[in-house]
Parts: structure tokens; sequence; C-alpha cells
């Protein structure tokens, strides 16, 4: 899938859509997906000036992002009916920096994969370098209801 394709099935837009590609997507078990941080980046203006370091709740969040495309392609939910939200973070843990200029690889297998919740487990590559790993829970919520309690 390319980003157009990832659009089509993810509510995210820039500057917060932070998948760029879909390399392997095996429905209910799972996903390989790609994002190039770049220069460009937003959050470099802050994070850090002159020593620009990735955040790793962007890493945690690009991982939930490839992880909602496997969900909603899973469960067969009805495209921009549903967002995927995050329902815990569990182990988080930070290897190795990631800059600009790296690719990260999210590789997120499927652990549980139930009606509207989700049990993943996630881990960010740079090249063979382990960036982060992560446990993620996720529940897909209808937009609808999400705009009403919002």
């Amino acid at each position: 899938m390319d980003v157009r394709e990832i659009m089509g099935v993810l509510p995210h837009r820039y500057p917060i859509l932070l998948v760029d590609r879909i390399e392997e997507l095996v429905e209910g078990e799972r996903i390989v997906a790609v994002k190039n941080v770049t220069a460009n980046e937003p959050v470099f203006q802050g994070h850090f000036p002159g020593f620009p370091l990735f955040p790793g709740v962007y890493i945690l969040e690009a991982m939930a992002q490839a992880g909602g495309i496997l969900m909603i392609k899973s469960l067969k939910l009805e495209i921009g009916k549903y967002a995927v939200v995050f329902a815990g973070i569990d182990g988080a843990r930070f290897k190795r920096p990631v800059f600009p200029g790296d690719t990260l690889r999210l590789e997120l297998t499927v652990l549980s994969l139930k009606k509207t919740l989700s049990k993943m487990k996630g881990v960010a590559r740079v090249g063979d370098e382990l960036a982060a790993e992560a446990t993620l829970l996720a529940a897909a919520r209808p937009l609808e209801e999400l705009k009403r309690n919002a």
C-alpha cells in the first residue's frame, strides 16, 4: 500500500500521518510498514533545536497507526466509519535514537484480535537495530461516537 491507499484507511492526515508505506499485510497476523523520518518533520522545530531527535511517542504512534490498518483490514471494519484509538501501552522500551534520514521499519504481530479490540506486539527498527518495542492495545470506535463525546 502506498500513502494514498493508507489515507483511504486511516483518518490521520499531515502532520500526524506517520506511515508512508505498507510492505506486508497478512490479515489477522502481521503488518510491516515504513516511516521515513525527514528533516522536514514539524516536530523537529522544538525537539530539539540543533539536535533533531524523533520523539519516542511518535514512534509508538507510528506503530499504532500501522496496527490500526491491520486491525481495520483484519476485522473488515467499514472504511471511514471507525477510528482506532489507544487502549493501553505495555512494556514500551526505547533502544536507539531516531534521527532525520532514518527509515523506521514497523513490524506488528497480532497477539489477540476480537470484535473491536486488539493486542499487538510492535517493534520499530532502523536497519538491523532495534529502536523501540511495545505491546499496544487498541479499540476501534465509530467516528460518530467519538465526535459526539468530544
